[in-house]
C-alpha cells in the first residue's frame, strides 16, 4: 500500500514538475509571435494567408497577446524548417508522424479518399493496403493504413490520373480537399471514382525546444476554451467545413 502511495505522489509531482518548466519557460520567453509553415492547401492555409486553419490559429494566439506569421513551403520542407528550429510550427501534420512536439488538441479532421479508375474494385480502410498505393512523398500514409506494404510516395500532384490511366497504381490516397482539385482536371471525369478511406485529425506539429513548449501550452489551453464555449465554430461555418469537436453521431 505504501508503495502504490509513493508511486501515486511520484507521478503527481512529475506531473507538476513538468507543468512548472513549462510556465517557467513561458514566463523566461513570453513569445510575442509564432512563426506556423504549411503547404499551401486550397481554402486551408492559402498561400495569401487566407484559409480555415490560419483563422482558427489567429483566433487561437492572437488574443493570447501572440501575432500569428504565415509561411507556405511544401510539406517536406515545413517539418524541416521547424525541426531546424526555423520555424515554431508546421500545420496539417498527423498525430507522432515525426519527431516534433504534439499538442493534446487536434484543431481539425483530414478525410481521407482514394481515387481511382472507375473499374477498380471497391475498398475500405481495412481493404486499401492489399493494392497498389501512391500518395505525397512525406505524407506517410502507410503508418495509419493496415497492411499498406506496396506503395509509392510521389513529388508532386501533377499527373496523378495519368499515372492512374497507365496502370501504375491502383488508388492514388489524399485529403478530399486535394482529391477535388485533382479531378477538376479531368477531361472526362467519369472515368475516375473516389471513395472515402478514413478520418485522421490535424495536428500542429511544435519544435521540440523551450519556445515550442510555451508555445504549446498556449495552444492546448487557448484549444480547450475555444471548443468549451463553441468559438471556433463560426470559422468552420464559414469555411463551408464540418465542426470537427463535434461527437460522433451514433450507428444507424
Amino acid at each position: 500500500m505504501l508503495l502504490v502511495c509513493w508511486a501515486a505522489s511520484a507521478g503527481v509531482s512529475l506531473q507538476l514538475a513538468r507543468i512548472d518548466l513549462v510556465r517557467e519557460a513561458w514566463v523566461a520567453l513570453k513569445p510575442e509571435r509564432i512563426d506556423l509553415v504549411s503547404e499551401a492547401w486550397e481554402d486551408h492555409t492559402n498561400a495569401d494567408g487566407t484559409g480555415l486553419a490560419w483563422d482558427v490559429l489567429r483566433e487561437v494566439f492572437q488574443p493570447a497577446g501572440i501575432t500569428v506569421v504565415t509561411r507556405s513551403e511544401p510539406y517536406i520542407r515545413s517539418v524541416g524548417l521547424v525541426q531546424q528550429g526555423q520555424a515554431d510550427a508546421w500545420v496539417g501534420s498527423y498525430q507522432n508522424e515525426t519527431h516534433a512536439l504534439y499538442p493534446r488538441w487536434h484543431y481539425d479532421t483530414d478525410h481521407i479518399y482514394a481515387l481511382s479508375l472507375a473499374d477498380k474494385p471497391q475498398v475500405d480502410f481495412a481493404s486499401l493496403g492489399g493494392y497498389r498505393l501512391a500518395w505525397v512523398r512525406g505524407y506517410q500514409f502507410q503508418k495509419y493504413l493496415p497492411n499498406a506494404r506496396t506503395y509509392n510516395e510521389v513529388q508532386r500532384r501533377t499527373g496523378i490520373l495519368s499515372m492512374l490511366e497507365h496502370d501504375r497504381a491502383d488508388y492514388y490516397v489524399d485529403a478530399l480537399t486535394e482529391i477535388e482539385v485533382i479531378l477538376r482536371q479531368a477531361v472526362e471525369p467519369e472515368r475516375f471514382k473516389r471513395v472515402h478511406v478514413a478520418e485522421l485529425p490535424l495536428y500542429l506539429g511544435f519544435s521540440d525546444s523551450a519556445r515550442g513548449r510555451a508555445l504549446l501550452a498556449v495552444y492546448d489551453q487557448r484549444m480547450e476554451q475555444l471548443v468549451k464555449t463553441g468559438q471556433l465554430r463560426g470559422i468552420y461555418q464559414r469555411w463551408g467545413q464540418p465542426y470537427p469537436f463535434d461527437p460522433p453521431l451514433p450507428a444507424p
